[in-house]
């Protein structure tokens, strides 16, 4: 029975020192983090898992996205609410945007809540993995904990004020805290 346990304990003592690893190769320490499961919208087939770690200076996302029209691009944004009952998005509110800036691009002066365009594969997925400065995760006027996460259908074109022209809401999400 003793032999057991030890196993469990060197089992358990492994996976946190491969999760510390991994959280250390990828620029993400300690701290809080949160969670989007995107559900597709009325009508829609686009679907997937959002995850935010705290990493300095913002947050590091990690999008895994599928049911996309192959080889497009979508607008991505977080929204002010996290209410995604509407059935057609609607319900998520416009564009989080806590220091009033306007619309734009991530090189440019932009709501909080702008996120790079998302570009599908030719199977209609996506997986993208980026750092996005000036959020946070649990505190602060940049919190992301409790806004909507929303997929576009049309590409965002970073001018048209204050949605950037971007088309229907596909994919809605709440951005959750994970403990």
């Amino acid at each position: 029975m003793r032999t057991i346990h030890v196993l469990f304990l060197a089992a358990g003592a492994a996976l946190a020192g491969c999760s510390q690893m991994h959280h250390a190769m990828h620029g993400h320490g300690g701290g809080p983090m949160a969670r989007a499961a995107l559900e597709p919208t009325t009508g829609n087939t686009t679907a997937g898992t959002v995850m935010f770690h705290p990493s300095s200076g913002g947050v590091f996302m990690h999008a895994r996205i599928t049911g996309l029209k192959p080889n497009s691009e979508h607008g991505f944004h977080i929204h002010e609410k996290g209410d995604c009952s509407s059935g057609d998005g609607m319900s998520t509110g416009g564009h989080f945007n806590p220091t009033a800036k306007p619309h734009g691009p991530p090189d440019a002066e932009h709501h909080a809540g702008d996120l790079p365009a998302l570009k599908a594969d030719a199977s209609g997925a996506v997986d993208l993995k980026l750092e996005v400065p000036g959020l946070s995760i649990g505190q602060g006027a940049a919190d992301i904990v409790g806004r909507g996460l929303i997929v576009h259908a049309m590409p965002d074109d970073y001018k048209t004020q204050p949605t950037g022209n971007s088309g229907a809401r596909i994919a809605c999400a709440v951005i959750a805290a994970v403990r």
